[in-house]
């Protein structure tokens, strides 16, 4: 990672759920990573763009992958502030991610270390290597904050 510390690209993403936040949007934020670099980063766009895949996960992935020009990203990292739906787990493993580094821990739509457990199934061709709880207290209170004002 030269030198990079998980917790500063842990950063950038958590800086990405706050804007997503800001426009009113769920706070999830994503970072993909290369060689030590943030190669391409989102927030949840569900909401701006009235589509129900545009989740930080897919968008961070969708432009790294056409930055890179390949839809296999075998030496890239994904940093996620909030465990990985079942739909961007999968996604997650068809772009053949090396590493998931994610924040909060999600037991209601989790599909990582929660729910389906998409990377232990037998038809999952892929399993990156997962990191949980990276930023997790500052994950978890934007999310609790976030709802808590919507109840």
């Amino acid at each position: 990672m030269s030198g990079i510390k998980p917790s500063s690209f842990m950063d950038i993403a958590l800086e990405e759920a706050r804007n997503a936040e800001m426009r009113g949007e769920v706070p999830v934020g994503a970072v993909v990573v290369r060689d030590g670099t943030a190669i391409a980063r989102a927030g949840n766009r569900t909401l701006a763009d009235k589509d129900p895949t545009a989740h930080a996960e897919l968008l961070a992935i969708r432009a790294a992958a056409q930055l890179l020009g390949t839809e296999r990203l075998t030496d890239c990292d994904l940093y996620v502030t909030l465990e990985p739906c079942a739909m961007c787990a999968a996604a997650t493993s068809f772009a053949r991610i090396r590493r998931l580094y994610f924040g909060a821990a999600d037991p209601k739509g989790g599909a990582v270390e929660n729910g389906v457990r998409l990377f232990s199934a037998a038809t999952c061709h892929h399993r990156p290597e997962v990191y949980g709880g990276i930023g997790e207290g500052e994950a978890a209170a934007l999310l609790k904050s976030f709802f808590a004002a919507r109840r």
